[in-house]
């Protein structure tokens, strides 16, 4: 059975689809089956993977309204085992229309239930914000990864996520934990970043992970051409580092080789 996590943080530009889009990437080509749901009225998860948002006859939108299965939604991206359930527009009225739907906050568990045994991991990019959708995910998720920008806005408003998510725990999904944490945007030379990081490490503690995701132009490039950077430009730093963040991801859902892995880089370190 897939783990779902969902990657949230009702602040705007702190690299959430980024960080959904080249992890999953990543995931694939460790050879994971992996599944992105973009519920972002936006759709940037989905052009970045190459999606013509336009031409789509069945989106995230039609399945959460009951109009399409989620076979007829889900399409191949050319990253291999890598599905998508794209998104376009038409998600904006959606938070609207399921005000009044039986079961609100379940409707994209129930959606997503089928597709649990096809796939390793399913990753949904949410919102930036704390509405309707972003709560849907939460009560269909496993856990929720979230991304932080080493600046000091990134933690305003962190207070209201965890609120947020604590009480989708109490109420709607109580096996939900907080995945992780993982500092974007991140630049070593900032006295500020490293006081962030600082503050954020004192909140989060182990939840933090390692892997910090710099600043870097090929990132903002990538989408641009409906790609991956690890398609775009593999060698980058952007791109080395969501490799380095899959492959800890992936250790720390293994506890056994999340010691090995830690202990053989502390001994590389050493020599």
């Amino acid at each position: 059975m897939s783990k779902i996590i969902a990657i949230a943080n009702q602040k705007g530009g702190v690299g959430k689809t980024t960080t959904c889009v080249n992890l999953a990437a990543y995931l694939a080509l460790m050879n994971k089956r992996t599944l992105l749901v973009d519920i972002d009225p936006q759709g940037n998860a989905s052009s970045g993977l190459g999606i013509e948002k336009r031409n789509l006859k069945h989106a995230v939108y039609s399945l959460l309204c009951g109009e399409a299965k989620p076979s007829e939604v889900t399409l191949r991206t050319s990253v291999e085992k890598l599905d998508i359930i794209p998104s376009n527009i038409d998600l904006a009225g959606a938070e609207v229309e399921l005000v009044s739907a039986q079961s609100r906050e379940k409707v994209l568990k129930n959606a997503l239930n089928p597709l649990r045994n096809i796939y390793d991991y399913i990753l949904i990019d949410c919102p930036p914000s704390l509405g309707l959708l972003t709560v849907n995910a939460l009560t269909a998720a496993d856990s929720i990864l979230i991304p932080i920008q080493g600046e000091f806005f990134a933690l305003e408003g962190l207070s209201q996520l965890m609120n947020t998510i604590k009480l989708a725990k109490k109420y709607l999904n109580p096996p939900l934990e907080v995945e992780g944490v993982v500092l974007t945007m991140f630049d070593p030379r900032s006295n500020l970043a490293n006081s962030v990081t600082e503050e954020i490490l004192k909140f989060f503690g182990k939840k933090v992970f390692r892997t910090r995701i710099p600043r870097n132009v090929r990132l903002g490039e990538a989408p641009s051409y409906g790609m991956p950077v690890v398609q775009f430009d593999p060698k980058c730093s952007g791109s080395l580092a969501y490799k380095a963040l899959a492959e800890e991801f992936l250790a720390r859902n293994n506890v056994t080789d999340y010691h090995r892995i830690t202990n053989m880089n502390a001994l590389k370190r050493r020599a």
